[in-house]
């Protein structure tokens, strides 16, 4: 890896000078029926990092991806863990290198292949870990998010080796992650004890969507997150609610008083201290973004400027817990606490730490009627935005326009990848792209999660047009 690489820095040649596009393409097509057969196999296996879960199936995970990477001809995989703080053992994440010839750089391929739980199974139109191809769309937990990320590094350094031959010279590291959607406990102390292993130019990180069905784009922002907890007390003990109901209020209704002064009345987050940032220049239709979001009909949408800069450059509060009763524990009753968790995403160039102390300073001046307010403070991950001028970005936007024949755009995310946090810090050097194979209906997480098998296609030789435009020896400028 160097210093300062043609990856990472300005350059002046055209990203697809003298590369094969027509035969990678060629390649990708000629072996994709295969690919997407070797994605059903994967989807079968329920991966799942969660404790409750059967861990054996997440070690038979791995293997499968191991004996799959080695099909591309890497025959440097291990699978590896590190512990968590508690002294048991992280999810096993698979590592596979081809060394960097010299004077080449040296990219950084990552995925996951643990998945989510399918959660209610009533709610699957067909077996969640029985993968079904149907309207070009091949459904199952994990076939989206994130095994089609795997099989696109696969079968993108597969059509590169069959086109250019196994001794080109990209070094080229494969780095499956194993706990993701448990929320990557082991990540930071997995990149720090395998540094050297791990460390590239480039690092692609195959985990995010597209702008639409037919669009192609790279994730240039994704949003921070905060999150903690809010308690209201108002009593010391529970009491009968016709006894002494009137002159004191009862913790859930205090509580609530406390939520709605999240937001004005606009629906903007309404918290002194925050950040918003400059909105994107990709407008997001009304009609388009409330049928993607599943909005009811009546329902107004909150917040003011563009959609795109309410979902990507602006801070979004939402309260996703609560502890009170039940309707259905329900008594008469004063209840003298009640608690609500938060989740607050935040606009890049915020710093978390400063958002979670104005949260903790709105509720302390906004307590209700003199409730005491507890506020503990919870997990925290930074905000991403990438350097689009870097020869890296705009070799991967050139690579999408070319797979799709559309312009590729560039875009903002909504949610949160906490981890490429680590990855800039433990890697400063390194540029990072998101990419992806979803789309707004892949329902990643829900049920019915799918994959769109043509842009699945269009991904992987995408990928493989990028890997191949990075096959170039020497420094920026040479």
């Amino acid at each position: 890896m160097t210093e300062e690489s043609p990856l990472t820095s300005p350059s002046a040649a055209a990203p697809g000078a003298g590369i094969p596009v027509e035969k990678l393409r060629q390649s990708v097509a000629g072996s994709f029926r295969a690919t997407v057969s070797e994605l059903v196999d994967l989807v079968a296996i329920p991966g799942i990092a969660w404790d409750a879960f059967d861990a054996s199936q997440l070690d038979r995970s791995a293997e499968a991806v191991a004996a799959l990477i080695r099909t591309t001809g890497v025959s440097d995989v291990q699978i590896l863990r590190v512990n968590k703080d508690d002294g048991t053992p992280g999810g096993p994440a698979v590592v596979a290198r081809k060394p960097a010839a010299p004077g080449f750089p040296t990219v950084v391929l990552y995925a996951h292949h643990d998945v989510q739980p399918p959660a209610d199974l009533t709610l699957w139109q067909t077996e969640p870990f029985t993968a079904v191809e149907k309207d070009g769309r091949l459904f199952g937990r994990g076939a989206a998010d994130d095994k089609a990320g795997i099989m696109a590094h696969i079968g993108s350094l597969r059509a590169l080796t069959e086109v250019l031959g196994g001794d080109f010279g990209l070094g080229v590291t494969l780095f499956i992650e194993g706990e993701e959607e448990a929320g990557s406990p082991t990540f930071r102390s997995f990149l720090e004890t395998h540094h050297e292993l791990l460390a590239g130019d480039v690092i692609v990180v195959a985990d995010s969507s597209n702008w639409q069905v037919g669009v192609p784009a790279l994730t240039t922002s994704l949003r921070g997150l905060v999150d903690g907890t809010v308690e209201v007390r108002v009593l010391e003990h529970a009491v009968h609610s016709g006894m002494f109901g009137g002159p004191v209020l009862d913790a859930p209704t205090l509580l609530a008083r406390l939520i709605a002064t999240f937001h004005d009345d606009s629906g903007s987050v309404a918290i002194a201290g925050l950040t918003v940032g400059s909105p994107g220049e990709l407008e997001y239709p009304e009609a388009t973004f409330r049928r993607d979001a599943a909005v009811l009909d009546g329902v107004r949408l909150a917040g003011t400027g563009s959609i795109t800069s309410r979902l990507w450059t602006q801070p979004a509060l939402s309260i996703i817990g609560m502890d009170i009763p039940s309707v259905a524990l329900s008594s008469n009753t004063l209840l003298p606490a009640a608690r609500a968790k938060f989740s607050l995403r935040l606009a890049p160039g915020q710093d978390p730490q400063a958002a979670m102390a104005a949260i903790d300073a709105h509720v302390q001046a906004n307590a209700p009627f003199g409730a005491k307010v507890t506020f503990t403070p919870g997990e925290s991950g930074q905000a991403f935005a990438t350097d689009t001028s870097a020869a890296a970005a705009q070799t991967a936007m050139w690579a999408l326009g070319e797979s799709w024949g559309v312009p590729a755009v560039e875009s903002g995310m909504g949610g949160s990848i906490p981890f490429i946090a680590d990855l800039n810090e433990v890697f400063p050097q390194a540029q990072i792209l998101v990419t992806g194979v979803e789309d707004p209906d892949s329902r990643a997480h829900s049920a019915n999660e799918s994959l769109h098998l043509g842009d699945f296609e269009k991904a992987i030789v995408a990928e493989a047009l990028l890997l191949a435009a990075m096959n170039r020896p020497g420094r920026a400028g040479s």
